[in-house]
């Protein structure tokens, strides 16, 4: 079977979010939140002989490829198709809680190079971008729809694309001629309206619209707080939660929520005295991010903006741990 993805950070994340204490080993159960083609879970299944998974992926057709890379692991992993914030919120807490999980919120090479849904422009695809690809709006939906100001702050607030009102302002020009149905097309009309000089740069001036495409049609932002949250709800107190992030909106998010779990007041800073009666939630693991070292950016460079941030719980969060957590 092909694999076209390589896990990133896959040392770190088997050292940190190894089983800890001999129920945790001889039980243990961890949920890979974001399977994709299985690379991180088939390290643990084979690292951990009494470890079980399960795997969670909303796209179908690539949790299929992960199905038959894992198919030896059988009886020691499970699979559910669908967004993980809708599983974590519906977990049922009578049974076997986690003592593991993971969270890899890039997105597959997979997707880029075989999913033929438009998330790259090497290719002339059909401009669609959508994890779950028969619901919801999708990219070419978007780029034809919505209305010049919301395009521009959607590009800008995902991306921090500094031409992002020249861009949809050519966005919004061009498909008054035709419809803007491929990758190659938003490409070339994103090529075409900003400077030279940018065009000509170190990245091509599509690649952060692109980004930000696909975090708005898979709505990636709006998830992530409550998803994160849930999870950590659902985690064994004891067990730990790893979470790899690739741009800084993600890295801010996660990074504000673990602090948030770290503290043991959660008062408001104007507050004189304390009145929550609050205590830690969980230990911070990485006082700072994990980061991938100079060999593995060089044998896998979509490795090089990779974070892990780890933390051990200790008890269930209430929601004020999510105050300030939040950016959409």
């Amino acid at each position: 079977m092909e694999v076209v993805h390589t896990p990133v950070l896959l040392q770190e994340c088997l050292d940190y979010l190894s089983p800890v204490g001999e129920s945790f080993e001889n039980d243990c159960l961890m949920i890979d939140s974001t399977l994709g083609e299985g690379g991180h879970s088939e390290a643990f299944l084979n690292k951990y002989p009494s470890l079980k998974i399960i795997g969670l992926d909303r796209d179908k057709n690539i949790q299929e490829k992960a199905k038959k890379r894992l198919e030896h692991f059988s009886t020691r992993i499970e699979f559910y198709n669908g967004w993980f914030n809708d599983f974590y919120d519906n977990y049922d807490l009578k049974k076997k809680r986690p003592n593991l999980i993971l969270f890899d919120l890039g997105i597959s090479v997979y997707h880029y190079e075989k999913s033929g849904r438009g998330f790259s422009f090497r290719y002339d695809e059909p401009l669609d971008m959508r994890l779950d690809f028969e619901n919801g709006e999708s990219a070419c939906d978007i780029v034809n729809s919505w209305p010049e100001e919301k395009l521009a702050d959607m590009i800008y607030l995902f991306s921090d694309e500094k031409f992002s009102r020249r861009i949809a302002r050519g966005i919004v020009e061009a498909r008054k001629s035709s419809k803007i149905c491929s990758s190659k097309n938003l490409a070339e009309i994103i090529w075409n309206c900003v400077p030279a000089s940018y065009a000509h740069g170190k990245i091509h001036p599509a690649t952060r619209t692109f980004q930000a495409l696909r975090i708005a049609v898979n709505s990636e932002l709006k998830r992530l707080p409550e998803a994160v949250h849930s999870a950590f709800n659902v985690l064994e107190p004891g067990g730990k939660m790893g979470i790899i992030t690739f741009h800084s909106l993600e890295d801010r998010i996660v990074k504000n929520y673990f602090r948030n779990l770290g503290k043991s007041c959660v008062c408001p800073l104007e507050q004189a005295v304390c009145s929550c009666g609050g205590k830690k939630c969980a230990e911070i693991l990485t006082r700072k991010p994990v980061e991938p070292l100079p060999d593995e950016i060089m044998m896998n460079s979509p490795s090089r903006s990779a974070k892990l941030r780890v933390v051990r719980k200790i008890c269930d969060a209430g929601s004020e741990r999510l105050i300030g957590v939040g950016l959409v």
